[in-house]
C-alpha cells in the first residue's frame, strides 16, 4: 500500500489579510513534512475561479517549489487540466518535462477536464464535448513527451504543426499516467486508456472493491487500449483524514471539514454562482445535518468504527479493509474546510508513527507479485495501441526564416 497527501487548497470565508499566502505556504511544510516521514506521493489539483473550494489554480507553481524542498516525496498532477482551452498541449508538455527534471523523475500526470460551469464556461469549453476533448489531447501529450520530433497534429481540439517538444522528462518512456475518476463508468475509462484511476470520490471499502474488479477487468481485456507509452495499472483511492488518540477528538478536529469538502463539490454543480460573492462555507455550517457533538454520540454507537477519522486502530482497519478490496493507494485529505495545521501535521506523524510501518513492510513484495501477474496483460495492451507514425528525416518539414530576416538577406545581395 502507498500513500499519499492531497490538496485542493480550500480557503473558506471570511478572508483575512495575508490568510491566502498563509495557506500556500502551510501546505508547503506540510509536504515537507510527509517526505520525512516517508509519504509516497503529494498530489495536487487544478481549479479555475472556484472560490473557497480550491485556490490551486497553478499547480505546476507550487508544484515546482516542492520539488525543490524535498527528496523523495512523489509529486503528482492530480489533476492538470489538460483541455487546450484550459492549457495548450504543448504548454502541459514542455510543463511536466521541466518538473520531472527538476524532481529527478518524481512526476506523476493525472489527466482531468473539468466539471463546473464555472470552470468549463470561463474558458469556452462545451460540457458535452469535454471527455473527448481531454482524452484526445491527453494522448497527444503522452506523444510530445516521447517522440522527437512531433510529426504535428490536425484534431478537434486543437491542431499544430510539427515541432520538437523540449524538455523531455527524465523518466522513460513519460510519467505515469492517471485519471481523475468519480464513479463506475470513469474508472471504465481510465482501465480502457490503460491509464491509472485516481478515485476523488469517498466510497466505502466494498464499493472500492467493485471499483477494483472493474478497472483490473478491462485492464486485462481487450477493451485496454493505451493512449500513454505504457500502461500505468493503479487505484488510488481519496480518504478522509484525522487521526488522534481520542477518537472524538479526531472527529472534532476533521469532520465539519470533510463534511464542507462534499458539500462544495455538489453545491458548485448543483447552485447558482455570482463570481466574487461566494458564501460556500456559510451555506454549508447552515446545512450540516448533524453536529460534531451528535457525530461522536454515533459513533460511540456503532461497532465498527473502521474511518479516515478516529484513531489510530480505526485509521489501520480503514486502510486494510482498502488494501483487502484492491486498492494500491489511499490519498488522504488532510487539508480541507477550516482544518488546523497543526492538526494536520500531527495527524500525519501519528499514523507515519503508529500506522504507516506496517503497510509499508509489505508494499514491496506485494507490488512484484502484483507486476508480475499483471505483465502479460500490459504487454497484449501495449500490442494494440495505435501508434503516431514518426516521421522520417526526409518527412521533417524545413521551417523558413522569418520575413524580416529574409528581407535582410535580400537587401544584404
Amino acid at each position: 500500500m502507498r500513500f499519499g497527501i492531497f490538496y485542493e487548497h480550500q480557503l473558506p470565508k471570511p478572508w483575512n489579510p495575508g490568510d491566502e499566502a498563509r495557506l500556500f505556504h502551510d501546505a508547503l511544510e506540510q509536504v515537507q513534512l510527509a517526505d520525512r516521514l516517508g509519504y509516497d506521493y503529494a498530489w495536487e489539483v487544478e481549479h479555475h475561479f472556484l472560490e473557497e473550494y480550491s485556490h490551486s489554480s497553478a499547480p505546476e507553481v507550487f508544484l515546482a517549489a516542492c520539488a525543490a524542498l524535498t527528496k523523495t516525496i512523489r509529486l503528482g498532477h492530480g489533476i492538470r487540466q489538460v483541455i487546450p482551452n484550459y492549457n495548450h498541449p504543448a504548454r502541459t508538455a514542455e510543463g511536466l518535462g521541466t518538473l520531472d527534471i527538476i524532481s529527478k523523475g518524481r512526476l506523476d500526470f493525472g489527466v482531468g477536464e473539468g466539471a463546473t460551469r464555472l470552470e468549463l464556461g470561463g474558458f469556452g469549453i462545451p460540457a458535452r464535448d469535454k471527455r473527448a476533448l481531454a482524452l484526445e489531447a491527453a494522448e497527444q501529450i503522452a506523444n510530445m513527451m516521447v517522440m522527437d520530433p512531433y510529426p504535428g497534429f490536425e484534431g478537434v481540439g486543437f491542431s499544430m504543426p510539427c515541432r520538437n517538444i523540449v524538455p523531455k522528462p527524465v523518466q522513460t518512456p513519460h510519467p505515469p499516467m492517471w485519471m481523475a475518476c468519480t464513479n463506475r463508468d470513469t474508472i471504465k475509462v481510465a482501465a480502457s486508456k490503460g491509464l491509472g484511476a485516481l478515485a476523488f470520490s469517498f466510497v466505502d471499502p466494498q464499493e472500492a472493491r467493485a471499483w477494483a474488479e472493474i478497472y483490473y477487468g478491462i485492464i486485462k481485456s481487450e477493451d485496454c487500449v493505451p493512449i500513454g507509452h505504457a500502461v500505468n495499472a493503479n487505484i488510488a483511492m481519496v480518504s478522509n483524514f484525522s487521526v488522534h488518540p481520542d477518537r472524538d477528538e479526531a472527529i472534532r478536529r476533521g469532520q465539519e471539514g470533510f463534511e464542507f469538502f462534499s458539500y462544495a463539490v455538489n453545491a458548485l454543480v448543483a447552485h447558482d454562482v455570482v463570481p466574487g460573492r461566494s458564501n460556500l462555507f456559510a451555506d454549508f455550517q447552515k446545512s450540516r445535518a448533524a453536529s460534531d457533538d451528535e457525530i461522536i454520540a454515533a459513533r460511540r454507537a456503532a461497532k465498527d468504527n473502521a474511518s479516515g477519522i478516529g484513531t489510530p486502530d480505526d485509521i489501520r482497519a480503514h486502510i486494510a479493509a482498502f488494501e483487502a478490496a484492491g486498492v494500491d493507494q489511499v490519498i488522504f485529505m488532510q487539508q480541507a474546510g477550516r482544518n488546523q495545521y497543526d492538526h494536520i501535521c500531527q495527524s500525519l506523524e501519528l499514523f507515519a508513527a503508529e500506522v504507516m510501518p506496517a503497510f509499508k513492510a509489505q508494499t514491496a513484495a506485494r507490488e512484484a507479485k502484483k507486476a508480475a501477474e499483471l505483465q502479460p496483460y500490459l504487454d497484449a495492451a501495449m500490442a494494440r495501441k495505435r501508434w503516431m507514425r514518426p516521421l522520417e528525416d526526409h518527412e521533417i518539414p524545413v521551417v523558413p526564416a522569418s520575413r524580416a530576416k529574409a528581407q535582410i538577406n535580400e537587401a544584404a545581395r
